[in-house]
């Protein structure tokens, strides 16, 4: 490591532009090295020719298509095999917009592998190497519409509540490993992920869209406040608290000897 590096190497995907690109500019400018992943590799190379030469640190670009099983493989085995790798942003992911009913199934396939499958292959390989070594941290990009499935298309919304469930899994599994874990639900951000998804981003309200760099800060903030669920946009932490003591309240009446009276039949 060189002498801006006491953190490690920080492996991002979805690192050529949007959210991993800035993800990979404020972990450069925190001390961390890079390992950039994604698809577009002139992207690649030039935001890590800025970033070297902006902060000294030393940056990778790896191409990479995280549809594709065989990439996939090679990535996680990377987290897995390389003691300097301490930190994943686990970014890459698709948008999808419109009804269920019609969707090109073909594609909705491909955004579940990319969302789903990739994330959480990465995920797990890095909680499992990181635990050994007791250290290390795992952010794992998901939205606001894990928690409102009716308001986008229910595809989508449903892969991010896959990452919500699947970090706080996580966290129960490796906290007292020494693992950091976070979950980063951001609402309407100004990226390109709503083009290629098909959407005007202009047709959306504008005191419902938050430009990257202030999203990407305040998620680092809430990682430097220990928190496992930040949703940026959210003004009470509290209600965030009183939504989850909710669901875990829950907990103990959701399996039970016998059915609710409300579904007994009335003898006829």
């Amino acid at each position: 490591m060189n002498k801006h590096n006491e953190h490690g190497l920080a492996l991002i995907t979805g690192a050529s532009a949007g959210i991993g690109a800035t993800y990979a500019d404020r972990l450069a400018r925190r001390g961390f090295d890079l390992l950039l992943v994604a698809r577009n590799q002139e992207r690649l190379d030039d935001l890590a020719a800025r970033l070297r030469a902006e902060t000294g640190v030393k940056v990778e670009t790896w191409r990479a298509d995280l549809t594709v099983a065989a990439d996939v493989a090679q990535v996680a085995q990377r987290l897995s095999s390389d003691p300097a790798i301490r930190l994943l942003v686990n970014n890459a992911g698709v948008g999808a917009t419109g009804p269920l009913l019609g969707a090109d199934p073909e594609a909705l396939e491909n955004m579940i592998n990319l969302n789903v499958v990739a994330v959480t292959r990465l995920a797990v390989a890095a909680a499992t190497a990181f635990a050994v070594r007791g250290q290390g941290t795992v952010i794992n990009i998901a939205s606001v519409l894990a928690l409102a499935p009716e308001l986008f298309n229910g595809a989508y919304s449903g892969t991010k509540a896959y990452v919500l469930n699947l970090t706080q899994a996580l966290k129960q599994e490796v906290s007292s490993q020494g693992v950091r874990v976070q979950v980063v639900l951001p609402g309407a951000t100004r990226t390109e992920l709503w083009a290629r998804a098909g959407f005007d981003v202009s047709n959306l309200p504008p005191e419902m869209l938050m430009d990257v760099d202030e999203m990407v800060d305040a998620a680092l903030a809430g990682l430097d406040l220990g928190e496992t669920v930040t949703i940026p946009s959210l003004p009470e932490a509290a209600d965030w608290d009183a939504f989850n003591a909710m669901r875990l309240g829950l907990a103990p009446r959701l399996s039970l000897q016998h059915a609710a009276s409300r579904y007994e039949r009335t003898a006829s």
